[in-house]
């Protein structure tokens, strides 16, 4: 099985499906939809089985997109949405959300400059999370580990994602520690994810291999997900890697992996974490 662990999609349909901005300091906007029918056609040309579906930064706090294709179909996505930080009623919102089919959430803590995830105030959100069994992945660098280890320490068996490799500067070794030490915490788990934007070179990326290789040898590849981005023409367009090129980087672009860690970090790993059948 191959699992894609991140891909945005989002339709322009307001009021049904709405696009604005989330937190305070994300004001993008899409230059036009990127849909589920658009990614099921890129997932089924490159035979990727499933795909977590993460809300994206300006389809608002309104997971109604992600819910709904979700439900539409089961056996080929899962849904992580966004939740307010500063929602003083976010963790009924949160209820709310995994009652209508979404399997976890992501939050932005690269959006904001306090900690406000492990602030008193949402104390009932993490509770809420960890008795849902929800699955929570984090926008993060490694500024930012404290509040994920903090939140692993507090609840340690709720699944935690670092999305993205946590963005290391291949330049500064040194500085991704925090994010390595996050390993310690036996369900937090790393995306292999956005190689291309840590990067300054061409496919295969190899300024980043040291920093791929220290997540792998720091999580085991017991807890590294294969992640993209975007669906179909909207990778390129965007400026990512074909889901051909990313699926082909984890096959033939790092030689370090054997076959049994290729199977398990492009789909096996993502289907424990999610429990997928």
């Amino acid at each position: 099985m191959i699992v894609d662990s991140h891909v945005h999609v989002w339709e322009i349909d307001p009021p049904r499906y709405p696009v604005g901005p989330t937190a305070p300091s994300f004001t993008g906007e899409p230059s036009r939809a990127g849909t589920t029918a658009e990614l099921l056609a890129d997932m089924d040309a490159n035979s990727v089985d499933r795909a977590a579906l993460v809300q994206s930064s300006w389809s608002t706090w309104d997971n109604a997109y992600i819910s709904d294709s979700v439900a539409a179909y089961p056996d080929r996505f899962v849904g992580q949405g966004l939740l307010d930080p500063e929602d003083p009623d976010n963790a009924a919102t949160a209820a709310g959300w995994l009652d209508r089919g979404l399997h976890g959430f992501r939050f932005h803590p690269l959006y904001y400059d306090e900690p406000l995830l492990v602030s008193a105030a949402n104390t009932a959100l993490w509770e809420c999370l960890a008795e849902r069994g929800a699955v929570v992945q984090f926008h993060m660098d490694a500024r930012h580990a404290p509040q994920v280890a903090e939140i692993a320490s507090r609840h340690p068996l709720l699944a935690l994602l670092v999305d993205h490799l946590g963005y290391p500067d291949p330049t500064d070794p040194d500085a991704y520690r925090p994010v390595l030490e996050l390993a310690r915490h036996e369900a937090v788990c790393i995306k292999l994810s956005d190689v291309h934007g840590r990067s300054q070179e061409a496919f295969p990326f190899r300024d980043v291999h040291p920093a791929i290789r220290a997540a792998v040898d720091a999580f085991g590849t017991e807890r590294v997900l294969w992640g993209t981005g975007f669906p179909g023409a909207l990778r390129e367009e965007h400026g990512w890697p074909s889901l051909a090129n990313e699926l082909r980087l984890i096959h033939e672009g790092l030689a370090f992996l054997s076959e049994g860690d290729r199977e398990r970090i492009l789909g096996g790993n993502a289907a424990r974490v999610w429990g997928l059948g």
